[in-house]
C-alpha cells in the first residue's frame, strides 16, 4: 500500500526471540518481492523479561479463542518495535512509518488500537530532533480498521503472494502453519470471509 503510494520503503522487522522465527525469513522474501529499498533486521531479545507464549516455550500456545488479552501478547511489543523504527526513521530523514496494526479481527492486543497509534504519534513528535526542528514524523497505520477479509482482498489487489507470508504463532522452519493456532484460526476465517483461496502453507 506504501509503494502504491510512491513511498521509497525501508523495511524493518525484529528478532526479538520469538517462536516463529519463520516470519523473519518471509519479511526478507516480501520486502524483495514488494519493492522495499532494503530490509533490516534488528536483534533485541525479548526472552530475558518473558511473559508471553511467544518468546517463552514453557508457556502453551493456545489452540482456542481465550477471554480477555491472550498469553500471545508480548509486553510492550508495539511500543518497542516502534521506538526502534523511529529511530531508524530519523536517520533515514523519513516522513513517515507504516505499521501493519489491526484493531478488527484480532487477538485483542492494547497495542494494536487507533488510541495507541495516535498516542504514538504524538510521542514521536516531542521526543525526535527532526520534529522539534520542524519536521513531523507521520504514523501511518493503513489496515487497521480493515477486516481480515478486506486486508485479503486488498492484498490480491496489489500483487500480494500471500503464499510467501507467515501468520502462525507456531509455524515450523520451512514456514508451514499450524493451522491450529489463534493466528491461524483468524487467517483461514479472513480468506473464506473474502471469498478467496487459503494461500497458507500447512504442514498437515
Amino acid at each position: 500500500m506504501a509503494t502504491r503510494e510512491r513511498w521509497r520503503c525501508h523495511a524493518l522487522s525484529v528478532d526479538y526471540g520469538q517462536r516463529h522465527r519463520a516470519e523473519l525469513a518471509a519479511a526478507a522474501k516480501l520486502a524483495q518481492a514488494l519493492g522495499a529499498v532494503e530490509h533490516r533486521v534488528v536483534q533485541l531479545d525479548l526472552r530475558v523479561f518473558g511473559g508471553s507464549a511467544l518468546t517463552d516455550s514453557s508457556i502453551d500456545l493456545p489452540r482456542a479463542p481465550s477471554a480477555g488479552i491472550p498469553v500471545t501478547y508480548v509486553p510492550a511489543r508495539n511500543t518497542i518495535f516502534l521506538s526502534l523504527a523511529l529511530a531508524y526513521a530519523e536517520v533515514r530523514e523519513a516522513r513517515a512509518i507504516f505499521t501493519g496494526a489491526n484493531a478488527v479481527d484480532y487477538s485483542g492486543y492494547p497495542d494494536c488500537r487507533p488510541e495507541f497509534v495516535a498516542a504514538f504519534e504524538k510521542l514521536a513528535n516531542v521526543a525526535t530532533k527532526r520534529a522539534v526542528e520542524g519536521a513531523p514524523i507521520a504514523i501511518e497505520a493503513p489496515i487497521i480498521h480493515m477486516s481480515k477479509a478486506e486486508i485479503i482482498r486488498k492484498g490480491i489487489e496489489l500483487g500480494v503472494d500471500f503464499s510467501l507470508t507467515v501468520s502462525c504463532y507456531d509455524a515450523d522452519g520451512e514456514g508451514r502453519a499450524c493451522g491450529s493456532c489463534d493466528a491461524c484460526r483468524l487467517r483461514r476465517e479472513g480468506f473464506a470471509a473474502a471469498g478467496v483461496p487459503d494461500a497458507t502453507r500447512y504442514r498437515r
